[in-house]
């Protein structure tokens, strides 16, 4: 028999589309799961792609079915259950094989299992994997971290099962050890703001101004046509046009507000705070999903404050409409810049050399953060010279004095009318902070050193300082 190009662990929604988009690429793949009867049922779906998937009863079958050296993608939950696998396959594999972690790993586990694996046959893998099903099915974007020789041995596969944007692939190798799977996290600590700031866009539309569910759906379908042409903006505008079968209510007035998380985004928020980076909208909208966890306390405190009175609002609803695309586009250009420090200073600790005008580059289709917003980012890293932060970017100076005034308007607005916008509030404020020549950083270092004769520092004399406190 034919021997395949790679071989699957776990035949979950994620792995079960990652296997039919290799085999309809062409690749023919070896494929097993825990419970043999799922790896039968899903050749059997698999239609006319079942000629180029190689069903596996064991793992040593699996390994056998491969063409050396071989890879061997891991799609199963992530922490405990991969070093479980590894446990079992690394006595399995030989001199050059290796072994992909494709979920969504921390990347400290990922640098882990790859320090354990210098003394092993077979070389270990974290692979970053962004846009869900519908990506894993038919192109995701895929962040890849692991020795170069690795990445050439697997290079072909996941270039061809890639996003592909104006025909470039969506995937690139990003440093050794943890490197993809940091990526990995970032992208999801920025989809976190950029999620909740849309909401609370949507929040003031809908509780400040009284729109309904479909005629914000429409404003939503009107910015994709423009400047925050996005998945994110693009899914918006469906989910709040879609109607319920059964009540002809529209679905989202329908869903419960308690928002779930995975722990990639409070993990890119926990990062941004060990290298001493701010990243306070991707910590507000981490906060925020834990806040809407807290739905039983909401509705008790609702009861004890009344609600704000209603103001009164002097400038038409269409224009505070057309203020808040501005503010959504100042809110997202501050939750990327951050992201993208973030990740300079991470590539900096870990010795990664991290391409960011890579990483925006297949960040543009295939993940779920994927926007034209990206095109601005890479031309901006590609340009030279050194970034510290994207906001002082000459294309980004322009977006942000246009949008600016606007965020601050909206936020001012959305405060008076008693209306939460945490992840937007939090950009302005990082914005104001960053563009701030002298702060109030001053107040702070006399109060350490009058508590704590921690010392400060002087604007008129070198040398560490205290005051005359005593």
């Amino acid at each position: 028999m034919e021997k395949a190009e790679i071989g699957l662990v776990g035949l979950g929604t994620m792995g079960s589309n990652l296997a039919l988009n290799i085999a309809e690429k062409g690749h023919r793949i070896a494929v097993w799961n825990r419970t043999g009867a799922r790896t039968s049922e899903f050749v059997a779906q698999a239609g006319p792609l079942a000629d180029r998937i190689v069903p596996c009863a064991t793992l040593e079958e699996l390994m056998a079915a491969i063409e050396p050296p071989r890879p061997v993608i891991l799609m199963v939950p992530a922490g405990r259950p991969v070093d479980e696998q590894l446990a079992v396959l690394g006595p399995l594999a030989g001199k050059g094989d290796i072994l992909i972690d494709a979920g969504n790993a921390n990347f400290h586990d990922t640098q882990r299992r790859t320090r354990e694996a210098e003394g092993a046959d077979y070389a270990f893998v974290g692979m970053g994997v962004s846009g869900g099903e519908e990506g894993a099915r038919h192109g995701p974007s895929i962040m890849v971290g692991g020795d170069p020789a690795s990445w050439h041995r697997i290079e072909k596969v996941i270039l061809d099962i890639a996003a592909k944007y104006e025909g470039e692939p969506c995937a690139a190798w990003l440093g050794p050890d943890g490197a993809g799977h940091f990526v990995k996290t970032i992208h999801n600590g920025i989809e976190y703001a950029d999620m909740q700031m849309i909401a609370e866009t949507y929040g003031i539309m809908r509780d400040g101004l009284g729109m309904g569910a479909h005629e914000i759906g429409k404003v939503f379908e009107g910015w994709n046509r423009g400047r925050l042409n996005s998945y994110l903006i693009e899914i918006t505008a469906r989910v709040l046009a879609t109607d319920d079968p059964q009540t002809g209510t529209p679905v989202v007035d329908l869903i419960l507000d308690k928002a779930g998380q995975k722990g990639t985004g409070r993990w890119s928020a926990i990062e941004a705070q060990m290298l001493g980076v701010p990243a306070t909208a991707i910590e507000a909208a981490v906060a925020a999903r834990s806040l809407s966890a807290m739905k039983e306390e909401r509705e008790a405190a609702a009861r004890i404050y009344a609600p704000p009175a209603p103001q009164a609002v002097a400038t038409a609803a269409a224009d505070i409409v057309a203020e808040l695309e501005l503010a959504l586009l100042a809110g997202k250009i501050a939750a990327y810049a951050q992201g993208f420090a973030v990740m300079q200073a991470a590539s900096v600790e870990h010795g990664w050399n991290l391409p960011m005008a890579t990483i925006a580059r297949i960040w543009r289709a295939g993940c779920i953060i994927r926007s034209q917003f990206l095109g601005s980012i890479a031309a901006a890293f590609e340009a030279g010279g050194e970034i510290a932060n994207l906001m002082v970017a000459p294309a980004f100076v322009e977006m942000m004095n246009q949008a600016h005034p606007a965020l601050r308007i909206s936020v001012g607005r959305a405060a008076l009318w008693g209306l939460p916008v945490p992840a937007l509030s939090s950009a302005l404020a990082y914005f104001d902070g960053y563009r701030q020549a002298r702060g109030t950083a001053n107040l702070i270092q006399g109060q350490r050193d009058f508590f704590g004769a921690h010392g400060f520092e002087r604007i008129d004399r070198s040398g560490p300082q205290h005051g005359p406190w005593a």
